[in-house]
């Protein structure tokens, strides 16, 4: 009997600090699940208070982690698990060296947690593949920099370990390499030395997204039926780019003063939240501008966000995909976004939203003039919402996605066949 259990590992995994990592994780194991595969998640306890759990159906086990550096502080580590740190975890290694009768490891995240799959995967000698969804080779510096913050001067004892599991050389001997953006795949294929490396975009549950009740998210926010809302749903973050967004509403504002903003999503940057409430207070907008922290994955307001929504704005500097653009669209909602990354390949300018340059002097500008169009004209902004909901049916379903992702696997399969010169057959084709 072939193998069936999928692997997935991402760096953490819970329902209250939900981002699209843990979207397309949870989503493709989904699909796995519906085509007879027994999908699990292993990672590590960051954020989370439980070993054992449930998500949407799927299997979550979570194991003790740490960061391997002298004089962190608890500020430090709780920085580290909302983003980017570079943890340690051997109970994690030894369970998915364990785990039985699996098929394929599927790395969501690189360094220490990456080389762990990549060591089990030999260990075992079995396929893994690797999904870039933050970005490695298409980062801005100074995301690079807000990642690197906490253990800025600490000294890491932990780099034995990174070279034990072979953390430098993950995306090297990956059986695949996939990206969720198509300029990272190109920059990724210039740069590895191999060819395994594929663009499979992120998808969506457009039947999930389809409905929603926008009068209720308004009633449940006391927002007034008729105000013109714009939404925001992204981690509060400074790559996400909210006080851009801010600076754009209030100019927008000034000429439409019944308008209103709601920024929803857990704050990975709190300092970066803080200057956020900063400015709305020094601009007056307190009445205006709403920041909620986040909304779980199964709450039905998350939703409801987006029908009760006039125009959904994600104004990120560095994306390299954009999900939450494929949700607004199946919401039937206009979208205007920055021209950075895999949002260049995702939106068509004019047909399925608008674009602004975020790092242009003009770029509040730029925002706030894309708002006021789309304010003064109801059926453009009809017209355009519609576009994005056929796109989004037509590319971007998770069915479709699944499928072009089982053959991902399969292609990683006959790598690892070939690299353990025929010791291993082929498995779950």
């Amino acid at each position: 009997m072939s193998a069936r259990t999928i692997i997935h590992v991402p760096r953490r995994f819970v329902a209250n600090e939900w981002g699209g990592t843990e979207t397309v994780v949870l989503e493709i194991s989904k699909q796995q699940r519906a085509a007879g595969l027994n999908p699990r998640i292993i990672t590590s306890m960051a954020l989370a208070d439980r070993n054992h759990d449930e998500i949407g159906g799927i299997p979550v086990d979570r194991y003790p982690h740490i960061y391997p550096f002298f004089g962190l502080t608890d500020n430090d580590r709780a920085a580290m698990d909302k983003k980017g740190g570079n943890l340690l975890s051997l109970p994690l290694l030894r369970a998915l060296i364990r785990e039985p009768d699996v098929r394929l490891y599927h790395a969501h995240a690189l360094k220490r947690l990456g080389g762990s799959v990549r060591t089990a995967a030999r260990w075992n000698k079995k396929p893994y593949v690797v999904s870039l969804h933050g970005g490695i080779f298409d980062v801005p510096a100074a995301e690079l920099s807000d990642l690197t913050k906490p253990i800025e001067g600490k000294i890491e004892w932990g780099k034995p370990f990174g070279a034990l599991l072979g953390a430098r050389k993950v995306l090297e001997d990956a059986d695949h390499v996939i990206c969720v953006g198509d300029s990272e795949a190109q920059k990724a294929k210039a740069t590895l030395p191999h060819d395994r490396v594929s663009y499979l975009p992120n998808g969506v549950d457009c039947q999930r997204f389809n409905t929603g009740d926008g009068r209720r998210f308004r009633e449940h926010f006391a927002i007034a039926p008729d105000a013109f809302l714009v939404v925001n749903i992204s981690r509060i973050d400074s790559q996400k780019n909210q006080l851009g967004l801010l600076e754009a509403f209030a100019r927008f504002h000034a000429v439409t003063p019944g308008a209103r903003l709601v920024m929803i999503g857990p704050e990975t940057q709190p300092a970066y939240g803080d200057k956020l409430r900063a400015f709305i207070a020094a601009n007056h907008l307190g009445e205006a501008v709403m920041i909620v922290p986040g909304l779980s994955n199964e709450s039905g307001l998350l939703i409801d966000a987006y029908h009760a929504a006039d125009v959904f704005v994600l104004s990120s500097r560095h994306e390299p995909f954009g999900i939450v653009v494929l949700e607004a669209w199946c919401a039937g909602r206009s979208v205007v976004v920055s021209r950075v990354g895999g949002l260049q390949a995702l939106v068509r300018d004019g047909e399925t939203g608008f674009f602004f340059d975020p790092d242009s002097p003009d770029a509040a500008d730029q925002l706030a003039g894309h708002l006021l169009k789309l304010h003064n004209d109801p059926a453009m902004r009809r017209s355009v919402g519609e576009a994005g909901r056929a796109e989004a049916l037509a590319r971007y379903d998770w069915s479709r996605i699944g499928a072009q992702l089982e053959t991902l696997y399969q292609l990683a399969e006959e790598s690892a066949a070939r690299r353990w010169h025929g010791s291993q057959r082929k498995e779950g084709a």
